[in-house]
């Protein structure tokens, strides 16, 4: 039977090390599973139970390997990795393979459909070594001629990168031949959008709130809780009503619910796995009490938006669609979720908010994402910032 201890790490997080005996005299099995952030003792102690038990059966299954087989089992991989050729060889079974324990689910799946569908076809029978610079930029030409955006483009690129760069680093190549591509640019008939316009404006909202009233009641909460948090969408889709207090008037960011194909829908912490407490208004906590009221008749769900009569979560993709029609019908361009966000951002720091509340409410690494995404907005403010000096200085001569 697996046993379990409390312990914490030099910078204070609690977890709990797992371990399964492997018989007398030879090293148990270990594994850790954190005590994620809020949860109480016996949310974590239930959890806890689940996550050794399925560890303790993948032991015995022979799943889990000790250090010296691991190792064993990595020299022999590396072995055979020497023996690997073809691209399509040593993308799939190296560099894929090293990256599944590091790429998010959502990651690997792009990463695959872009070697898959656009990679292997056109290089991946030939040898690594046989692979030059001007044949990956006719691939990369081929590619944005069929019309793909250049975020796609550049996606492609990073990719290819990415596969030849650890070659390059493994001794399996002598030089990276994607250092001698040019990074693309943008086609000539492909304009970039400006920033300013992937955001709308506090007008715009207002339009949008107004065509929201004959939506219905879980709509309305939807598209308000984004627009008034700037939550992501997996993020408002994976709030659970425990994760909202009313009285506090905020909600908890700590689940990001998203959909592969290989995967369907899943669970995950949010983006750089930090949880975040973001306040909302009135009017939004409004809507969230008559949600939980309407879900009540029923169901009785852990999850606030769910399928219509079930207690099972909304599907990740249903706001992307959602948002489409409702652009349809309103006339409203280009109207998606990540959009709300994005305005949710702009109107903050246009209208004085300072730039380090903002990166905290989105849930940003750091600043310098918050600064880089909307420096349109960003310069707004200065202006306004500027003009408040003038404003008191001219005061003060009269």
């Amino acid at each position: 039977m697996a046993s379990t201890k409390l312990m914490e790490t030099k910078d204070g997080r609690r977890f709990f090390q797992i371990a399964v005996s492997r018989g007398y005299g030879k090293a148990p099995y270990k594994t850790r599973w954190y005590w994620p952030d809020g949860w109480s003792k016996r949310q974590a102690e239930r959890e806890l139970n689940k996550v050794a038990t399925a560890f303790e059966l993948r032991c015995k299954a022979g799943q889990v390997l000790n250090r010296e087989q691991a190792k064993q089992k990595a020299a022999a991989e590396a072995a055979e990795a020497a023996k690997l050729k073809t691209v399509r060889q040593y993308a799939s079974a190296v560099y894929m393979a090293s990256k599944e324990q590091t790429f998010a689910e959502n990651t690997r799946a792009s990463y695959t459909m872009f070697l898959n569908n656009y990679i292997f076809p056109v290089i991946g029978d030939c040898l690594l070594v046989d692979v030059t610079p001007a044949m990956l930029t006719k691939l990369l030409v081929d590619f944005q001629k069929t019309g793909k955006s250049h975020a796609s483009t550049i996606k492609l690129y990073n990719v290819l990168n990415g596969v030849f760069e650890m070659a390059f680093l493994d001794d399996s190549i002598p030089m990276n031949p994607l250092l001698k591509v040019k990074r693309p640019v943008p086609r000539a008939d492909e304009t970039p959008k400006p920033e300013s316009e992937k955001a709308y404006t506090a007008k715009e909202m207002s339009d949008i709130f107004f065509y929201l009233r004959q939506e219905p009641l879980k709509w309305q909460a939807y598209v308000s809780l984004v627009a008034d948090s700037g939550a992501r969408r997996g993020e408002a889709t994976g709030l659970q009503w425990r994760d909202i207090d009313f009285d506090a008037g905020t909600i908890t960011i700590r689940h990001n619910l998203q959909y592969t194909k290989q995967a369907g829908v899943y669970d995950k912490a949010p983006k750089n796995r930090k949880t975040r407490v973001v306040d909302v208004g009135p009017d939004t906590l409004t809507l969230l009490r008559q949600l939980r009221a309407e879900q009540a008749q029923t169901c009785i769900s852990q999850w606030v938006f769910t399928q219509d009569g079930t207690i099972e979560p909304m599907h990740p993709q249903s706001p992307t669609r959602y948002f489409k029609k409702f652009g349809e019908r309103y006339g409203i361009e280009d109207f998606h979720p990540h959009k709300l966000r994005h305005s949710s951002a702009s109107i903050a720091l246009t209208n004085g908010a300072d730039v380090v509340s903002v990166s905290e409410r989105l849930g940003h690494s750091d600043t310098a994402v918050t600064l880089r995404m909307y420096a349109h907005a960003n310069q707004e403010s200065i202006r306004r910032a500027g003009q408040i000096v003038r404003d008191a200085l001219k005061a003060e001569n009269k």
